[in-house]
This record gives structure tokens, sequence and C-alpha cells, in this order.
């Protein structure tokens, strides 16, 4: 099985890409635990995860976000190793059809992946995630850039805290994204984050508004909710 996607098979993935210029995204969707997310806990997202949202629905895709996850923990030289080769694979067909390779590997994790020698290895790939580890910001290599993702759960606001020390954009999933100019969110103006990543990339010191595709079955676990912002009743934080 392939760990990379290269066809674009996420809507966010596939909507940065096309929205801009010369450049092919590949991306990495692992089935999450609390071991690969390891925020998740103490931020209290991973009852409200994407993990099922799109295609993540049906049985074969989660099965293989399951078998990529179960790859990582047993045999990790190997994941890493089939890794590097399907990145340089992709670095080649980019550079033959002539456009910037930019690679998001946390689509629904948030693994350390420096510390893995991964974006160090490909200096000409371009690398982005979302994390819950503010300890990373600032940390990565120059080719590996990160926005934060928050939670308003209490065990949670160390991060945060940390994180607002920085410039880098923080995400948060709102119930729906203000359109008030004047609305602000942790001090911060918010910006429409479900246009393109790569512009969340370049926002500098905003929150990246996203908006949560709730279903109806999760509609009452999102109103108690600390991972998703009603911006109704929250004007700011």
């Amino acid at each position: 099985m392939k760990l990379l996607d290269t066809s674009n098979s996420n809507t966010k993935v596939r909507k940065t890409e096309t929205l801009a210029d010369s450049v092919r995204i590949a991306s990495l969707s692992l089935m999450p635990d609390p071991i690969i997310c390891a925020q998740s806990g103490a931020a209290k997202c991973f009852d409200l995860c994407l993990k099922t949202s799109g295609y993540g629905k049906f049985d074969n895709v989660a099965q293989g976000r399951q078998f990529k996850t179960d790859y990582w923990h047993d045999d990790r030289t190997g994941f890493l190793d089939q890794l590097k080769r399907e990145l340089r694979n992709f670095e080649t067909l980019c550079e033959r059809t002539d456009v910037r390779p930019v690679v998001r590997l946390n689509v629904l994790s948030d693994i350390q992946w420096e510390r893995h020698g991964i974006p160090q290895a490909f200096p000409t790939i371009s690398f982005y995630d979302y994390t819950k580890q503010a300890h990373r910001i600032g940390k990565t290599p120059a080719n590996y850039r990160l926005m934060f993702s928050y939670s308003g759960a209490a065990k949670y606001q160390p991060q945060v805290k940390r994180a607002l020390k920085t410039d880098a954009p923080i995400s948060v999933v709102f119930t729906d994204i203000p359109t008030n100019p004047d609305y602000r969110f942790l001090g911060r103006p918010v910006i429409d984050g479900d246009r393109s990543d790569l512009i969340n990339l370049e926002a500098g010191p905003v929150i990246i508004g996203l908006k949560y595709k709730r279903t109806k079955a999760d509609a009452d676990t999102v109103q108690q909710s600390d991972f998703v912002i009603n911006p109704n009743i929250i004007a700011t934080a």
C-alpha cells in the first residue's frame, strides 16, 4: 500500500492545490490515536476529530488509514524507508512536470517529522502541517512550517499561551466562521481558513477560522465541546 496520496482525495488539500500556481501537493492520512496525536487528550478533540468525515466514512478508507498507523507503530524503520522512497518519487515527478512539491504529512495526526529527519532529507520540498504541540513552532527546519491548532480545554491552555507568544497562525474550529470584520478571538482577527492552507501559512499572527463539518449525530457533542467554538456565544477569549 502506498503511504502518500498524490491524487488529492482530501477536499482541503485539493482546494489548496487548485488555488495555487505551479504547485502539486502530496499528503499522508493516518488513523489518529492518542500516541500519534499527543495532545488530543488535553485538547479534548479526539471525539470530534474529522477522521470519519468525507471519504473517511468509508470502511476501505478507514482500514487503509489504520493499516498505515499500525505500520508506523510496528515497523518504524520500514515505514520511514518507504516514505522516503515515495517522497523521492514525488520530488522527481514535480521536477519533471515543473511544479513546486508541497507535502502535508499530518492530515489527521501530529507526528514530529523533524525528529525523524524527513524535512531535512528533502530540502527542495515544502512541508507544512497543523500541530497541537506548541513547542514545535519555530523549531522546525526552514522548509517545514507549522500552524497551531486551538482548543479551549483547560488542560490545554499552557499550549495555547505558548503559541500566542509566536507569530504563527492559530487555527480555530468554529460552528460558523465569523464574518464581522471587528470580531476578535484570542485578541486576533479571524480569516476564512477554509480557502487554502498555503494562504493560511502566509497569514501571520491571525486566527484561521475553520468551519466544523458536523453531522446531526454529533451536534449535541459539538454544543458541549471546548474544541469547536460558537462565535455567537464566545466573542473573545
